[in-house]
């Protein structure tokens, strides 16, 4: 790691807190890199469950801004989260699915040009069973009520009907993983803030000290309300998605025309492209190209991210040019993941063993008897010949 005179303080700062929806205890951070005078460590967590999405590109473009503040940043593979999180799959399972989370992140990175040698990745397993960390799971569990528990992870943990205990677990879990990683801060979607909470109401009290934490802001789904989850196919891309089933996917978006407030492919453009394209060209950068038939006016170029939303709002953008140019930038974002994927053996194995493919057993219909009635050789006999014995039985029981 370069030392902290490469990087001024307030430009840190800014690099650090950046495009962020939320920020929990900045000064922290502040004293981290004014007082202190060093990096700020700092962690993001993923649970391997679903499939990665075209989500992930924000937490990515914030990964890429703390490594440039000179950040040391690490990033947890959180397996036992996983497994906790409603038993989504088994552990063996769940130990490909770090893996395939692990090679889906580092070709994001590299796919828009982020140098990973600097990065921590660390799976959660590898200290999470250890005595002290179990020792504080109950410390914890003697302070958090099952209400305050329940709520932390309302927004992140499966809800079901006949809730497991586990999901109670995992966000003691997760405060205790700041202590346990050695960071200063914590960063995730904005949909983690009351977990974040939890952790800095009861770290202290178990003797541990307050993290600051960072938020970014959630993309929406591709349906009308709700966020891109990994656990809905409906409403997320995945990063190996097809180009064909990519275009498929957007064209049944919700996109009503001028509606700016919930459209998940305006939000796409906001979060994901246009700060890829400051990480590719330098900061204000922004160039969004729609490829319109002529008989609708020919090809548009945008060159602010305001002018396009405006122009949707107005209507002189139609919801099919936008759905064509999402589908084209998210094409464009994915090609370089995709040849990633085809050329790495591990890569592969990973997504083929974690994320296995059901196939349905193939069971043999059993034969009915067919209804062949007494028009057939031998038939009428064979009836008449049941219907004597039946007879015969019942004058037997009749007999003295």
């Amino acid at each position: 790691m370069s030392d902290s005179t490469t990087v001024d303080p307030q430009v840190a700062y800014d690099l650090i807190t950046k495009n962020l929806q939320e920020v929990l205890n900045p000064q922290i951070i502040k004293n981290v890199l004014e007082v202190e005078k060093r990096h700020l460590k700092l962690y993001w967590g993923t649970a391997p469950t679903g499939r990665p999405h075209c989500g992930y590109f924000v937490a990515m473009t914030k990964l890429a801004d703390f490594l440039r503040a000179g950040c040391e940043v690490t990033v947890l593979l959180a397996d036992l989260h996983a497994f906790l999180d409603n038993m989504k799959a088994p552990l063996e399972v769940v130990n490909y699915r770090a893996k395939y989370y692990e090679c889906s992140i580092k070709a994001i990175l590299r796919s828009i040009n982020v140098p990973i040698e600097k990065l921590k990745f660390v799976v959660g397993s590898s200290y999470q069973q250890g005595g002290d960390y179990t020792l504080d799971i109950f410390k914890l569990s003697n302070i958090v009520s099952q209400n305050d528990a329940k709520r932390a992870g309302a927004d992140v943990v499966k809800q079901v009907s006949n809730p497991l205990l586990s999901g109670l677990i995992y966000p003691l879990m997760q405060a205790l993983d700041e202590e346990y990683l050695g960071v200063d801060a914590q960063f995730g979607g904005v949909d983690q803030r009351k977990i974040f909470v939890l952790a800095e109401e009861n770290l202290e009290k178990i003797g541990y000290k307050k993290r600051a934490h960072l938020m970014n802001p959630m993309v929406p789904g591709l349906g009308q309300g709700g966020k891109m989850s990994a656990s809905d196919p409906n409403s997320k891309i995945d990063l190996l998605e097809e180009p064909k089933q990519v275009k498929k996917k957007i064209n049944s978006a919700f996109c009503a025309p001028g509606n700016v407030e919930e459209n998940g492919l305006l939000s796409f453009v906001e979060f994901v492209v246009r700060p890829i394209q400051e990480l590719k060209h330098g900061d204000g950068y922004f160039s969004f190209h729609i490829d319109r038939p002529e008989k609708f006016g020919g090809p548009l170029t945008f060159e602010s991210f305001d002018a396009l939303k405006q122009a949707f709002k107005e209507e002189q953008l139609a919801p099919p040019d936008l759905k064509t140019g999402v589908a084209d930038a998210i094409n464009e974002l994915l090609a370089p993941i995709r040849e990633e994927y085809a050329n790495n053996k591990e890569y592969q194995e990973a997504n083929e063993k974690g994320y296995p493919v059901a196939v349905p057993e193939k069971t043999k219909k059993a034969k009915k008897p067919k209804n062949k009635g007494s028009r057939y050789p031998g038939g009428a006999n064979a009836n008449a010949n049941a219907k004597v014995a039946e007879v015969t039985e019942e004058l037997k029981k009749t007999t003295v």
